[in-house]
């Protein structure tokens, strides 16, 4: 059944039949004039929703192989989504895991992929270039889902609104204030977020940046810079940043922010991890002639204790670009939207080797491998390291981030993991405007964000218990990407945010100031029960130290960079990366003046060696971390990629199902343990039979997909390779033999 969001809940009673359907843009029609929530006839909406087009006698087909199953219902085009209304389906069938917003058969156009017409063949769709309407509809949607809907019964005039409605919607470029974001948020009840995000730190005043710097001891050798209040000197950088306590304001913005090390994280040795904008390197003499003084003034104001010990890592040369992460995630997503299961067992056989191919997981790895390179510089020779990049908003998120994952143990936990990303993600000035591609612009598109909760999930699968959360809770945030009613993921930067933040009257005039919802307030998307899956319930927090013993055993936090750190390693002579004019500034003035200066890489690099010695030593689930980053070590998020294909479902099995039965465990542990209190001189517990057998019968048609699909039927192939069973195909006429057409996924 299409899950009815939150606007079944608040839609008006005796709604308005409209006279006429709407088949104008976004851009041509005044939400002011429509009330927040209304039905159009038997169409739930949300607040702010708005019918476009609308098809009936669609029949949403089924994925069995070369089938036209499937169901009758109506196809509808909104400014916020696709969605197929049906009939009710009864409510043994009814997923238990259910999103309010975004229901089992709604697509967002913010998370179409792909769309086909299938003709004599399947052909894509281009808006503008379609002369003959299809007889059916195939969509690939980013979060792996693939929908069809055939069109061979619905009249022809309604096939030519949908199917070009459709079209222009997905592919035509938008304007920013046209998302729905600028629609839901003025019209939408402020009373519907029950779970509040207090203890997720969103970093957007000073008092966040305090709790932070105090928490990490950062505060020592830091401070909280308001230069930027209002945005007056840049529009990249947030309003509160971190920088070393030796920089001066007047050097922050010489050069708009670039070239200065801004604060991430304070190890608890006294490392520092830092990011920083390169400098442009294609200028003409006279500014190259600036920026070479100005980091000559830099260097001198921070060549003091304890910053003589730094590493400076260049992300860009180091690890593979953007359009090196988007072509191979582009030939990494081919694999899993599968239209039937005939192209799935077709693929069968090539199946590893496509994987190999389009190199998806060695970028994982290369990420994973880098993080732990920058992780030995900070926790065994104690220096300080500073990630560098074009403008330290794409890589030098992923690298931090998975950084502060492995080294601190708070940031394993679901409010620390979310204030992670608020910081080095929503605040650090990520595009994910642009990376996302939400106004179909198709110039600066790459899943970096994407690449990283995929570097987190390796974690979390190699370190379950290390973990507050769940692959769930993963994979619900990747979906929440492309729901645009929850402004974290919808802007390139705080500012962006800030300057669109109010609502305009008919004139175009500001009016009043919006408040977006955050993705965190998880209780806009689900109810209680079903958040309950995002919280691992083998995880054991980290006992808290009394304070007085604390006192009395730990020194004094001492700050030891200036030490040596080996018997043959010398301490700097000059300069704050380790020469007057050594690979900091050569990597940002570029090769000009590269050619000028030799110097050597002054660190060593023990990765290995620090490596395979972390990995002898017993786990510390609440201290450090190292993943393995062999080859066979790092996988396939099988949950979020494989959860739409039933052939690819362990029956009555899997991480999550298992997780779900440890879960059951507890609740029923938990229940004795209270019955047992209530009445202590009870020694015999009798639990009802028919509890047992729905708790039995439920656990039974789990599978791996859960909990985002029940148990699916399944024509099973032979346990054999697919290529013998083809070529046993072409020999015989066992296909033809009717007991080999038996579907075992019923019994």
């Amino acid at each position: 059944m299409l899950g009815l969001g939150a606007g079944a809940a608040v839609a008006a009673k005796s709604p308005r039949q409209p006279s006429f359907v709407s088949y104008l843009t976004p851009e041509e029609i005044d939400v002011k004039e429509k009330d927040p929530a209304e039905a159009v006839g038997n169409i739930p909406l949300l607040p702010g929703e708005l019918l476009l087009c609308e098809a009936n006698t669609v029949l949403k087909c089924t994925q069995d192989e070369s089938s036209q199953r499937g169901v009758y219902g109506k196809l509808i085009c909104t400014n916020f989504r696709i969605a197929f209304l049906c009939e009710e389906v009864p409510d043994d069938n009814i997923p238990e895991f259910r999103n309010k917003i975004v229901g089992e058969n709604d697509i967002t156009l913010q998370c179409v992929d792909q769309m086909f017409g299938v003709y004599d063949k399947k052909k894509v769709l281009i808006c503008g270039q379609v002369k003959k309407y299809p007889e059916s509809l195939i969509i690939y949607c980013k979060d792996f889902r693939v929908f069809h809907f055939c069109l061979r019964y619905t009249k022809e005039e309604e096939v030519k609104r949908i199917v070009s409605g459709i079209i222009h919607h997905i592919q035509s470029p938008k304007l920013l204030k046209r998302l729905f974001l600028f629609s839901y948020t003025p019209a939408a009840p402020h009373y519907i977020a029950t779970c509040t995000k207090e203890q997720t730190l969103m970093f957007d005043t000073i008092k966040d940046w305090c709790m932070e710097l105090n928490r990490t001891k950062g505060n020592l050798n830091f401070r909280i810079s308001s230069v930027n209040e209002g945005y007056k000197e840049s529009e990249r950088l947030p309003q509160y940043f971190v920088v070393p306590l030796s920089l001066s304001d007047d050097d922050i913005f010489a050069f708009q922010g670039k070239g200065i090390p801004i604060w991430c994280w304070s190890c608890h040795n006294g490392s520092a991890l830092l990011k920083m904008a390169s400098l442009p390197k294609e200028v003409d003499d006279a500014v190259l002639q600036a920026q070479r003084t100005f980091l000559d003034r830099v260097e001198k104001t921070l060549h003091i204790p304890p910053y003589e010990e730094v590493r400076s890592e260049d992300l860009s040369t180091s690890l593979p670009s953007l359009s090196e992460i988007q072509a191979a995630y582009s030939r990494f997503k081919q694999l899993f939207l599968i239209d039937n299961a005939t192209d799935f067992w077709d693929t069968d056989v090539k199946w590893f080797s496509l994987l190999d191919t389009c190199n998806w997981l060695e970028i994982i790895r290369h990420f994973l491998k880098k993080a732990v390179e920058i992780i030995e510089y900070l926790e065994m020779q104690k220096i300080n390291v500073v990630l560098k990049e074009d403008n330290a908003s794409d890589l030098c998120c992923v690298i931090s981030s998975l950084v502060q994952i492995m080294m601190d143990p708070h940031c394993r936990t679901k409010h620390g993991f979310q204030s992670l990303i608020q910081k080095e993600w929503v605040i650090g000035g990520h595009c994910f405007l642009d990376r996302c591609n939400h106004l179909r612009k198709n110039e600066c598109e790459a899943p970096v964000f994407l690449l990283f909760l995929d570097c987190v999930w390796q974690l979390v699968q190699q370190y379950p218990v290390a973990f507050e959360f769940t692959e769930t809770y993963l994979t619900v945030l990747s979906d929440s990407i492309y729901i645009p009613i929850f402004s974290t993921f919808f802007f390139n930067s705080p500012s962006q945010k800030d300057a669109h933040s109010w609502a305009e009257d008919g004139l175009g005039k500001q009016s009043e100031p919006l408040s977006f919802y955050a993705v965190w307030d998880w209780s806009v998307q689900f109810e209680s029960k079903a958040l309950s899956l995002f919280n691992n319930p083998l995880y054991v927090e980290k006992p808290k130290q009394d304070t007085s013993l604390r006192k009395a055993i730990r020194p004094k936090h001492q700050r030891q960079l200036s030490l040596p750190l080996a018997q043959s390693k010398t301490s700097n002579k000059r300069g704050f990366f380790k020469d007057e004019t050594g690979p900091f500034i050569k990597n940002l003035l570029g090769k000009r003046i590269s050619k000028l200066i030799s110097a050597s890489d002054e660190v060593p690099n023990n990765f290995r060696e620090f490596y395979e010695s972390w990995h002898r030593k017993p786990v510390d689930l609440h201290g450090l971390i190292l993943p393995h980053i062999e080859g066979p070590e790092i996988r396939i998020w099988a949950q979020r990629h494989l959860r739409w294909i039933p052939e690819a479902q362990v029956l009555g099995g899997g991480n999550v199902a298992t997780m779900q039965r440890v879960l059951e465990i507890m609740d029923e542990l938990q229940s004795l343990k209270n019955k047992i209190e209530q009445n202590p001189t009870l020694h015999r517990l009798s639990t009802k039979e028919s509890e047992v057998d729905a708790r039995r019968k439920k656990s039974v048609r789990r599978s791996s997909l859960y909990p985002f699909a029940m148990l699916h039927g399944i024509s099973f192939r032979p346990v054999i390779a697919t290529s013998t069973w083809r070529s046993w195909e072409a020999e015989d006429d066992l296909v033809n033999r009717e007991d080999e057409d038996i579907d075992l996924g019923n019994l």
